[in-house]
């Protein structure tokens, strides 16, 4: 099988433009990552999305040479302002590292997001064929892969998250939650750098938005389509730092021991701890005085945002005491420099380094841990590893820290500082063998593999899982169970009336409804009259119209009583809707409401046809409500489904009904949100069908063939007391 071209998306191209002086350069862009991903691009043929950092003058070629193209993304002040500092690094950035309390809402920069993400995917779709892989990165782009499904669905798209996924109930707190979620899942294969963060998001999928999830295998239904989600942890090029390493100039006489931290100046880094914890090593070991050194690189970041700004005048401050307490006229204590590094200076740098001292708060995998063990290539030297990294799943010989425990961080380098060679060449020498074997190379082909793979189908539902949805719910009570009709019970066909239950479903539809414990509804947009020839079934309730006509055992039939306030408008309106003459599109009169469809139309043309019988409906005074490839018209009555279904809880059980009856409700169109709104923690809903639409539904189900397994479990389950 071919390799399929590749298009890579990310927030910065591997080029930079910068403007000064009114000349304008272009830029190489450091880092493994560009280093690894342009072969493949080179490879597979393909193309760089993203942001070229300023802009581009009209003519000017980015990258000439580079073997792919480059498409860059415009992005105004106003933008960067917003999507980048603003909702990426305000917001996500401090969130997705477990510190809410360093995040800011604000909803135009959330706007701003969306509308920055969706021209990501307007720049990306311009590049495909239909044949290509589309690999998106990082935060900065959660919500780019929702907009390039709906433009082409057939594409393969992959993610990568480099930073970590926090748990489900820090995530939560984000107002628009739902929508990162859905955005990362209409991905093919969503990627993390480590078990933890992959366990975090499928918990996050079916506690946030029901769907159904397989954690043995890592996969997640989302409507008809399945999603992997797989652990891929970034290395780096091991043999390149190693080369560096013996290359470097060497730092001389070997004098005072160095403990080195690397970190760029981010809150998350932990800088300020680490000086605590070095401050501490030497109030709890004076035999450290005027030995060690603490050698801190504090590369500077965002220095327009006023967080980082008051994180440098912190960390000054902790050097200044920390030096002005310990130093003395030969020796002081912390080195502290605050700027760039050439690859060069750092593989020597590591290389000489006695302790790598890497301790973020929470980092997704921190690289700098790596770069220290590939460069121990002469006396090896010992890594002290924050436990809260990413690469502390893996780099099992490091000595573990907790980076808030000053106290254990400064027991754990007097360790480091005290450890004989034999043992640090043990523990160095295992960590190079594993990341040479899962370097940055490694980690690109295992990636591609998977995100090229055939796409795998979750089972179909399976009665255990409704035991896992339900079992406790309906336990030892009363059963009120709600269904939809078309989409839920029925397959939906090009005419309503066409719309039959399966003998399957009909069979499992009245094994349900002969329960004792068990009461049915049928809940339908269709007029009760058509719901009584269509479904057969003795002893169940019927909601026909959205609610506007009831009947059922136990019930005093019900018609609302401002119907006949409408009759005359109504008919009126369906000679207008009628004058709607379009091919493909016919008006279901259904007595208290109508229903035009457009199912038969071009789909170039639905959009306009609904809109214009929207229009229609509202100016005749009634409600103008979409369903399935249709546009629904309601007496505005202040009634729809979830009334409904609170009218026949009330009239069956009477108002102390949420103690005595588990209610369970099941619909797949737009109108069964309003039960679904309803039952807000007044019971269970599900959403069947599609999951590109948002819903209120507590849990997903694919298709008609699931309810009826849904049906068989109800039916057969144990007997409430």
């Amino acid at each position: 099988m071919p390799e399929r071209s590749l298009v890579v998306v990310s927030n910065r191209l591997p080029v930079a433009v910068r403007t000064a002086a009114g000349k304008t350069r272009i830029e190489r862009a450091p880092g493994g990552l560009v280093a690894a991903l342009e072969p493949a691009l080179q490879r597979r043929g393909g193309t760089w999305v993203g942001w070229p950092g300023g802009p581009v003058p009209e003519g000017l070629e980015l990258a000439p040479d580079a073997g792919y193209r480059i498409a860059p993304v415009q992005l105004t002040r106003i933008d960067v302002q917003r999507f980048y500092l603003g909702f990426s690094n305000r917001t996500l950035w401090p969130l997705l590292h477990s510190f809410p309390s360093r995040m800011e809402l604000a909803r135009e920069e959330w706007k701003s997001y969306e509308k920055v993400n969706q021209r990501f995917a307007e720049v990306t779709a311009a590049q495909l064929d239909g044949s290509e892989l589309v690999w998106i990165h990082d935060y900065q782009l959660m919500r780019s892969a929702i907009h390039l499904r709906r433009s082409h669905p057939q594409t393969r798209i992959a993610f990568f998250l480099h930073i970590p996924f926090p748990p489900f109930d820090l995530f939560r707190i984000l107002p628009w939650d739902r929508q990162i979620m859905r955005g990362l899942l209409a991905c093919d294969l969503v990627g993390f750098h480590c078990q933890a963060y992959a366990s975090n998001f499928l918990d996050c999928a079916e506690r946030m938005l029901g769907v159904r999830v397989e954690r043995d295998t890592g996969r997640i239904e989302h409507g008809e389509r399945t999603v992997r989600v797989g652990v891929f942890p970034l290395g780096i090029d091991c043999e390149l730092f190693a080369k560096r390493a013996r290359e470097a100039s060497g730092r001389g006489p070997r004098g005072e021991r160095v403990i080195l931290g690397i970190d760029r100046l981010d809150y998350t880094k932990g800088i300020p701890e680490k000086i605590r914890s070095f401050e501490r090593l030497l109030e709890l070991y004076p035999e450290h005085r005027e030995r060690v050194v603490l050698l801190q690189v504090a590369e500077p970041s965002r220095r327009e945002v006023s967080e980082y700004r008051r994180l440098k005048r912190e960390v000054d401050e902790l050097v200044g005491n920390v030096n002005g307490r310990f130093a003395t006229s030969r020796w002081t204590p912390i080195r502290y420099l605050t700027r760039s590094i050439s690859p060069e200076e750092l593989s020597g740098l590591y290389r000489d380094a006695d302790v790598a001292l890497v301790t973020p708060l929470r980092d997704g995998m921190n690289l700098v841990a790596k770069e220290y063990v590939a460069c121990q290539v002469n006396e090896p030297g010992v890594l002290l590893l924050s436990r809260l990294t990413g690469a502390a799943e893996s780099m099992h010989e490091a000595l573990g820290v907790n980076p808030y425990d000053c106290d254990g961080v400064a027991e754990s380098l007097h360790k480091a500082l005290r450890m004989d060679v034999s043992e640090r060449a043990e523990r160095i020498h295992a960590l190079q063998q594993r990341e040479r074997r899962n370097d940055v190379h490694a980690w690109l082909e295992r990636f591609l593999e998977a995100a090229s793979a055939p796409l795998a189908r979750m089972r179909p539902v399976q009665e255990r899982d409704c035991e896992h949805w339900l079992g406790n719910f309906l336990s030892g009570r009363r059963l009120g169970l709600f269904l939809d009709y078309a989409g839920t019970l029925a397959e939906i066909v090009d005419h309503p009336s066409k719309a039959r239950l399966a003998p399957a479903m009909l069979e499992a539809l009245r094994a349900c409804a002969e329960r004792d414990d068990t009461d049915v509804s049928i809940v339908s947009g269709r007029a009760l009259a058509d719901l009584r020839g269509l479904i057969g079934v003795p002893g169940l309730v019927l909601v026909g119209n959205h609610g506007l006509e009831i009947e059922g055992p136990g019930l005093e039939p019900f018609v609302h009583p401002d119907l006949r306030h409408f009759a005359d408008r109504m008919r009126e309106l369906a000679l207008a809707l009628q004058g709607v003459r379009e091919p493909g599109v016919w008006l279901e009169e259904k007595g208290a409401t109508l229903t035009l469809h457009y199912r038969g139309a071009a789909a170039a043309d639905h959009e306009r046809i609904a809109e214009g019988v929207r229009t229609l409906v509202r100016e005749a005074g009634f409600e103008a409500r979409d369903a399935i490839l249709a546009v629904e018209a309601r007496p505005p009555a202040g009634w729809d489904k979830g009334r409904a279904v609170l009218h026949v809880l009330r009239a069956r059980y009477g108002p102390p009904w949420p103690e005595d009856v588990r209610v369970v409700y099941a619909g797949d169109d737009e109108t069964d949100e309003d039960a679904f709104r309803a039952l807000q923690g007044l019971g269970l809903s599900f959403c069947v069908g599609a999951a590109e639409r948002a819903t209120l539904a507590s849990r997903r189900l694919p298709n008609v063939d699931s309810v009826e397994t849904l049906l068989r479990w109800v039916a057969a389950r144990a007997r409430a007391t």
